[in-house]
């Protein structure tokens, strides 16, 4: 059964992207390192990329090759995707009907989740299994919150801490229901 990961970066003030969604602040690992900050051996078990509509249009939007080609890709959205990349598909509904849907085109691997209203909203639902969040030593002041707005406490389990090149401090958590 697919698993539904998330794999972000924020700034230590909790926002994944500055205002007018300026991501230019986001540190690039040094070229004489062979680190990739983990990003190789997670995107390995992934057979799906489920992100937002705002994702989208911001990875779309910048001057690299789609980094998802080999992936299935779902977008949440109910606007037409125009010049989509292969294998990009818009889907819209529910986050447990869209986790569904990428769930049976990820093939047996696992769900990358990727924008914030989707991973709030997943969040909200008990439907992330581990959040890898690596936290940047920058404060934004504004943007686009990576947890603010999120419905209803949910509590994590650290499974892993790595401090990586740079000041950036990347956790990974597991999900677990709140206990009552």
């Amino acid at each position: 059964m697919s698993r539904t990961r998330v794999f972000i970066a924020c700034s230590l003030d909790g926002f994944i992207a500055g205002p007018d969604g300026d991501l230019s602040w986001l540190p690039q690992p040094p070229e004489d390192s062979a680190d990739d900050y983990g990003w190789g051996a997670f995107i390995s078990d992934i057979g799906c990329v489920l992100m937002g509509r705002a994702t989208y249009d911001a990875v779309a939007a910048m001057d690299v090759a789609w980094p998802h080609g080999e992936r299935e890709t779902l977008v949440a959205t109910t606007r037409s995707l125009e010049n989509a990349p292969p294998r990009v598909t818009s889907a819209c509904g529910t986050i447990e009907q869209l986790i569904e849907r990428a769930s049976h085109r990820a093939a047996q691997k696992d769900i990358y989740l990727d924008g914030g209203d989707l991973i709030r909203q997943a969040l909200a639902c008990g439907l992330i299994d581990e959040l890898v969040v690596t936290l940047c030593p920058t404060i934004l002041g504004a943007g686009s919150p990576l947890f603010a707005g999120v419905e209803q406490r949910c509590s994590l389990q650290l499974s892993g801490l790595r401090e990586l090149t740079g000041g950036l401090v990347q956790l990974t958590y597991l999900t677990r229901p709140v206990e009552s």
